[in-house]
């Protein structure tokens, strides 16, 4: 059977590239315009996949996310933007987006994300390019979220480094032992802790890791990224 994806893009043209292109995977697709109409297509149906996209006239790829998860924590999703801006890109990933997809982007790109998402086995993607080239400290976001000041942004990346070793043990613990829903509420905590010092990489590895959990090699993925953090030095 064909796996359903619901596809949400308001650009007319761009919608129905990303439609034909994912029935071509194969997959039946569902398509909206909007977060409304999303929304009400998401409480007829269920979906192996959601590709949204980042921005909507009626609201973003993330608050459809956002509400959607209220009811449904399970089905991957995928974020597509026009956007080459990392921040933006990593703000979706810890948002809980399984990956984002840059516009435009051909067919292939599309199936080997859709593909991966959905469990395949398929080659580098999108994501896995775009995931090697954010930075470990990304200063930009850290020096937003402090509001410009730098002293502050190195006391809680000090802090943030300390404690990362105590929140990894926690995390794969939880994970060795069946705790899911432990181990994401750990994660959900350290995603929030990437972003306040812009530890770019590690929060994306968190965002894909709490996306889908039981991915073949994400909690390796993530145990070295965290050992790349804590031997940097994060300035």
């Amino acid at each position: 059977m064909k796996p359903r994806l619901l596809l949400v893009e308001d650009d007319p043209t761009t919608r129905a590239f990303l439609a034909a292109a994912a029935e071509a995977y194969p997959a039946e697709v569902d398509a909206a315009d909007s977060v409304t109409t999303a929304l009400v297509l998401a409480t007829r149906h269920r979906y192996a996949l959601w590709l949204f996209d980042a921005r909507l006239p009626d609201g973003s790829g993330t608050d459809l996310l956002v509400r959607l998860r209220q009811h449904d924590v399970a089905t991957p999703a995928l974020a597509h933007t026009a956007s080459q801006d990392n921040s933006d890109h990593a703000a979706l990933l810890q948002a809980g987006f399984l990956a984002t997809l840059v516009k435009p982007l051909n067919a292939g790109q599309l199936h080997e994300a859709i593909a991966r998402a959905l469990g395949g086995t398929t080659g580098s993607t999108t994501h896995d390019a775009f995931h090697s080239s954010l930075l470990l400290w990304d200063d930009a976001i850290a020096l937003r979220a402090m509001n410009g000041n730098r002293e502050h942004v190195a006391s809680l990346r000090t802090l943030f480094v300390t404690e990362l070793p105590v929140q990894r043990d926690a995390i794969l613990a939880a994970l060795e032992h069946g705790g899911h829903q432990a181990a994401r509420n750990l994660l959900h905590r350290l995603k929030a802790s990437c972003g306040f010092v812009g530890a770019s990489r590690l929060a994306a590895t968190v965002g894909r890791l709490d996306a889908d959990i039981d991915q073949p090699g994400g909690i390796s993925m993530f145990a070295d990224i965290v050992e790349q953090t804590l031997s940097s030095n994060p300035g």
